[in-house]
């Protein structure tokens, strides 16, 4: 729920042109406090609700329902660029994952533009693709939303450490199970609502 109203908090405050600054100073706070709230780290208590809604000009109701609407159906994204394994893994997490929206992609330009455009919660992520790196991939990709699940895909377990370097949540050998992806969802590092 944290995650959900921080984007929430910061969709509504970039909308209206603010920034964390200017937010912080309408609602008498420091900045930091705006910064932990848009990352999850913290939950503005009901009052404070009620004087950022008043200080973005939104109904309170609304900076709720906003928060619950994204909460719906977390997106899943799988970034393979081999097509072959991309066809044969996206069943399995379709499978696992009934109530959420699993897309894959073969390039990294397409999977990096539907990340920026969609609250992704969890990142299949192919640590080779091509002349791009799937560990500086997940650099920028939570640079965005530090709060993503990344599972790190991969034939060759040497790259495991250099996985866990950039922030993984996880890391599956290829070819995979249904049974190993089951186990790696159930140690994510940020737990998603509605996911299985």
């Amino acid at each position: 729920m944290a995650l959900l109203i921080g984007e929430t908090l910061r969709r509504l405050r970039t909308e209206k042109g603010l920034s964390q600054k200017q937010l912080a100073d309408r609602l008498h706070v420091e900045r930091g406090s705006v910064t932990n709230w848009e990352a999850g780290r913290r939950v503005p208590s009901i009052d404070m609700l009620y004087k950022i809604a008043e200080a973005l000009g939104v109904d309170t109701t609304a900076l709720m329902a906003a928060a619950g609407e994204r909460s719906e159906i977390p997106s899943v994204l799988l970034l393979d660029d081999d097509p072959i394994t991309l066809d044969g893994a996206l069943p399995v997490l379709r499978e696992l994952m009934p109530n959420a929206n699993v897309v894959g992609f073969t390039k990294s330009l397409e999977a990096l533009a539907f990340f920026r455009e969609n609250p992704v919660a969890l990142v299949f992520l192919d640590i080779e693709l091509g002349r791009s790196s799937g560990l500086e991939l997940c650099r920028q990709m939570l640079e965005l939303r530090p709060h993503t699940n990344v599972i790190f895909l991969t034939a060759f377990p040497e790259y495991s450490l250099d996985a866990w370097s950039v922030g993984a949540s996880g890391f599956l050998l290829k070819p995979f199970d249904a049974e190993e992806v089951r186990r790696e969802l159930s140690r994510l590092r940020y737990p998603v609502m509605g996911l299985l």
